[in-house]
């Protein structure tokens, strides 16, 4: 018996880096286990912020990938500042008081001119290669991905053109994200993405969501079904890593100016003042792109000595870190608009032994899953006190030897589980 085909529609897709990239690579390479046919539409040229080409041997050979040249304004920005256009394309907005003239124009461009994103050239010509490729293989299912929500667009267009099921897989929230606010849009701009988002959630067959706050932001908008599908952790062959010998405290992963968590700068400080041998011991780890903002707020508080940025590295090298890291930090910004944001680094945190200190709003989907798992602590920004007796008795399990993470109920997050769930909802179709 053939197997099931699914189209899928994605831009993020290895040798692109990060975390955008890691949902769909996984479930790629779990689909033909259940019996179905993964073939991946994106982007011939795309403009990847972050570039990991040790992801391009993960890539499933069951899988059939489909590109197409895709056009984008971030191509022809790079001219006038490279710097500012990758920041930007990477999701780094700068602090709204520190924004320079050529930072607002930038952001006036892309929420303006580009609605819902810069890649919305993409979808005309994808519709018409698409539409031909659809009906001469005879593809009953389609899923877009995003963000970009334009790729939604082509959902959109294809499901008006053709007789076909289509599922809108969401990320990330799409009018409410955080950087949504960032982007000096006009009443009109507001507006169409508004929209254009009414029209996505009200024309797929079903919505796919990776938190429940979402699910409940999108019930207000849509009464299609809405599953919520979490992002997960796949088995990686890492080698057994030794310990860091310092009390390493590591950030995984694009710390935002809107990340700032004063609160842990103002705790360690205090820590080093307080107890003799804590600042001998204690190293600040941090591996991605990391906003200036925050360098200059860990100087500002004189944490520099104990500073170690080690910038991007690949997905093997971080899980790397992330092992032989004493204490992992998650840090979410402070704002009701957040509470549904699961990061994806979050699973791969839960699997590697070591308790994480996670910060965040009051609420926070992913306060839950730490809680529930067993996987380290969740504290919301006012609870300063609480977060410097955390590190306080981590640091001293850390002096004794003892101290790791002990999971429970992990299994459920194994992208193998995940995209069993997926296969599941697919047939229900």
């Amino acid at each position: 018996m053939e197997n099931k085909k699914i189209l899928i529609i994605t831009y993020y897709w290895p040798p692109a880096g990060g975390p955008g990239v890691q949902r769909w690579l996984k479930f790629v390479k779990y689909l033909p286990d259940f019996g179905v046919q993964p073939i991946v539409y994106i982007p011939e040229n795309p403009t990847y912020p972050i570039v990991d080409e040790n992801l391009v041997n993960e890539v499933s050979e069951k899988a059939i990938i489909l590109k197409q040249t895709i056009f984008e304004p971030y191509q022809l920005a790079s001219f006038l500042s490279k710097n500012k256009t990758k920041k930007m394309n990477s999701g780094i907005i700068p602090n709204q008081k520190k924004q320079s003239f050529l930072d607002k124009t930038f952001l006036w461009i892309r929420g303006n001119l580009f609605i819902p994103d810069a890649r919305v050239f993409w979808v005309k010509p994808s519709v018409d290669y698409l539409e031909k490729y659809i009906k001469e293989n005879n593809i009953d299912t389609i899923i877009t991905s995003g963000p970009p929500h334009s790729l939604h667009l082509i959902g959109l267009e294809l499901k008006q053109k053709l007789y076909l099921k289509w599922f809108a897989d969401f990320r990330d929230p799409w009018t409410t994200i955080g950087y949504h606010k960032s982007l000096r849009l006009s009443r009109f701009a507001a507006k169409k993405h508004k929209a254009l988002e009414h029209q996505v959630l009200n024309t797929a067959d079903t919505i796919i969501v990776t938190s429940k706050t979402t699910k409940t932001e999108f019930e207000a908008i849509t009464r299609q079904p809405i599953e919520v599908i979490t992002n997960g952790y796949d088995t990686e062959q890492v080698a057994k890593q030794t310990l860091d010998t310092k009390f390493s405290l590591a950030h995984i992963g694009s710390f935002l100016s809107e990340r700032n968590p004063l609160i842990l700068w103002e705790s360690l400080v205090e820590l080093t003042q307080e107890i003799p041998d804590f600042k001998s011991h204690l190293e600040i780890k941090l591996i991605g792109a990391v906003s200036q903002e925050v360098l200059e707020t860990i100087m500002h508080f004189g944490l520099n000595p104990y500073l170690n940025n080690l910038g991007y590295l690949s997905h093997a090298e971080a899980i790397a870190q992330q092992r032989k890291s004493q204490v992992l930090l998650l840090i979410e910004i402070d704002s009701e608009d957040t509470k549904s944001i699961i990061p994806g680094k979050l699973f791969e945190y839960m699997v590697s032994n070591r308790p994480i200190i996670a910060i965040g709003p009051k609420d926070s989907d992913f306060a839950e899953i730490i809680n529930n798992t067993n996987t380290g602590v969740f504290l919301k920004y006012s609870e300063k006190m609480k977060l410097k007796s955390v590190i306080l008795e981590f640091y001293n399990q850390f002096l004794e030897g003892k101290l790791q993470s002990n999971g429970v109920g992990l299994q459920h997050y194994s992208r193998k589980n995940l995209t069993k769930q997926l296969v599941s909802l697919l047939n229900k179709m």
